[in-house]
């Protein structure tokens, strides 16, 4: 396949991908949208007029954001590594969804297991966003044209899904490795979702934001704020983001990974860059059908009390 290419590029900021859009009668989701490059998504998605809910597991800090940006601002929690949360969030949803950004994420924690077992890195970003995801598939199946983004990073690089032992119960615990197999987890959906919800109208990519200094870097100190990388604001990193969710440009455009506004080389092997590109193993289009199937027999085996 051809890469799909932008005018945009890595200093292009989400207002700028946004400019000219009017978003009017659309309805969007943002996790994670009161701090980081979250805000900057619900705040461009409001400002081109769309109806924007900040799905957030504080909801004070929701509140606080969603009054600084103002318009058709919401505030719902959700925690992605609580299955009650997302089980009620779901429930909470009336009407059809348009937008849904998966941008909430830990990255690089301490091991820590959520009351299922399951790794908390790999349970927050991928587990938890799957069944958000899928729990919406009507709302978004409604819509006729939705968008879903999901957020990776280069960190799929690090690993593939270890499907033998997902959640470290057997090989010893690397922080890094962790967030890696959850990045990979994150891609692999995008893959998958497209295939199975392109009939119903809903397009699905991944993004790679970029280095952005936020709260995603509260459990490594100063380890990547050391590194030699090329820096963003997070009206930069949320460009990405907000490309895939509302531009002309990417209609019909699914099950692909994307980076500084365009798509990303496919790495078959290490290209010596550490913010630049998407392992093959992350668009195997095998590792995308058994990751999805894994995770809906995880769900299914710990149902909501």
């Amino acid at each position: 396949m051809t890469r799909v290419t932008t005018p945009f590029g890595f200093s292009s900021t989400a207002d700028e991908v946004a400019a000219g859009i009017d978003l009017t009668g659309r309805r969007a989701i943002v996790t994670g949208g009161s701090s980081g490059i979250g805000v900057e998504t619900a705040r461009t998605l409001a400002t081109a007029g769309a109806e924007v809910t900040l799905a957030v597991r504080d909801v004070d800090a929701g509140k606080r954001t969603a009054a600084d940006i103002g318009g058709d601002v919401r505030v719902a929690h959700l925690d992605l590594a609580d299955r009650r949360t997302i089980a009620d969030f779901v429930a909470g949803w009336d009407g059809p969804l348009h937008i849904l950004v998966n941008n909430a994420g830990v990255m690089a924690m301490p091991l820590a297991r959520t009351p299922e077992g399951w790794e908390m890195q790999f349970a927050t970003n991928h587990i938890g966003h799957f069944a958000l995801a899928t729990g919406l598939h009507p709302a978004l199946k409604a819509a006729g044209d939705a968008r879903v983004v999901a957020l990776s990073s280069a960190a799929n690089k690090r690993s593939p899904v270890i499907f033998d032992d997902l959640h470290f119960a057997l090989r010893p615990y690397e922080e890094w490795s962790a967030y890696g197999q959850s990045k990979s987890a994150n891609v692999l959906f995008a893959v998958e979702a497209a295939k199975r919800w392109a009939a119903d109208g809903i397009t699905v990519n991944a993004v790679m934001p970029g280095a952005i200094s936020t709260n995603l870097q509260r459990h490594v100190g100063g380890q990547l704020r050391s590194g030699s990388y090329e820096w963003k604001t997070t009206q930069q990193g949320a460009a990405t983001s907000v490309l895939l969710a509302v531009s002309p440009l990417l209609a019909g455009v699914s099950g692909r990974y994307f980076e500084d506004c365009n798509e990303a080389e496919t790495l078959h092997a290490d290209n010596g860059s550490a913010l630049h590109g998407v392992a093959a193993w992350a668009l195997d289009p095998a590792n995308a059908s058994r990751l999805w199937d894994v995770t809906e027999q995880l769900l299914s085996a710990h149902p909501v009390a």
